[in-house]
């Protein structure tokens, strides 16, 4: 297996012959939408930078696409252009899936909370994701997070943009999935607390994961501060680097 990270939260699941794109965000810099914040970080229009060079080649390849949620940064315009003209078939929560139907998207599965699917001849099974800590959250919508079993493949759980809750504990600790794909930006609007996990409850993440981390969702947006030099430092105080991958837009890690 191969995971290629594009940018932001923008991967593609290489399983043999699968190619599964995740929460794509596709447009050139500055066009997915206005800053997030306006004087808390300098603002900018998101994304912050292009996409690497190779990632079309990638993103090319797609033959499933799963999205966690709606905001822009995780589906943008030019990216619901790509999946419409190519149909590529679509899995997301059940209650995004009349917005993505209205949209004119090919959704061939939808996912409920705690709940098993066929998904490409192995399961997928949506975790609730909590978007922000205290009263932003509901503000923010609903998220799912998604564990997935492939056939003779490495389990996956994509964890999405949330905070760290009882839920995401569960998965760690009882599902102990092989990867664990966690948003690391600590995203801030310029009033109300986090979006994301705080650097704490990152390390918290990463010390309960039975499997190897990805950290994602860093340096493509504005309101994401945490840069993956500082996370990579306080990675290495709490001796958890070893097994945490931090990859470079662009980067692919293969999974053994």
């Amino acid at each position: 297996m191969k995971i290629h990270h594009l940018r932001n939260a923008t991967m593609v699941i290489e399983a043999k012959d699968q190619f599964i794109l995740v929460d794509p965000m596709l447009g050139e810099k500055g066009t997915a939408g206005p800053p997030f914040t306006l004087f808390r970080f300098k603002p900018k229009r998101n994304p912050i930078l292009d996409l690497p060079n190779s990632a079309m080649e990638i993103v090319n390849k797609t033959t499933h696409c799963i999205i966690t949620h709606l905001h822009p940064d995780h589906l943008d315009k030019k990216a619901e252009e790509f999946l419409k003209t190519n149909n590529i078939p679509i899995t997301c929560s059940i209650k995004d899936e009349q917005t993505l139907k209205k949209r004119g998207l090919n959704v061939v599965e939808t996912v409920d909370y705690w709940k098993e699917s066929e998904f490409l001849g192995g399961t997928i099974e949506g975790i609730p994701a909590r978007h922000g800590y205290g009263f932003v959250a509901k503000p923010m919508g609903n998220v799912m997070g998604f564990y997935i079993q492939l056939p003779n493949e490495k389990t996956i759980y994509l964890s999405a943009d949330t905070v760290y809750t009882e839920n995401v504990d569960k998965v760690l600790k009882q599902y102990k999935p092989d990867i664990n794909v966690v948003a690391c930006g600590t995203a801030q609007l310029d009033i109300f607390k986090p979006l994301l996990m705080t650097m704490d409850d990152i390390i918290t993440f990463t010390k309960n994961a039975p499997g190897i981390v990805i950290a994602n969702h860093l340096e493509a947006v504005n309101h994401c501060p945490t840069t993956r030099v500082q996370l990579a430092t306080e990675l290495k105080k709490q001796g958890l680097i070893e097994k945490t991958r931090i990859p470079n837009d662009g980067e692919t890690i293969e999974i053994e």
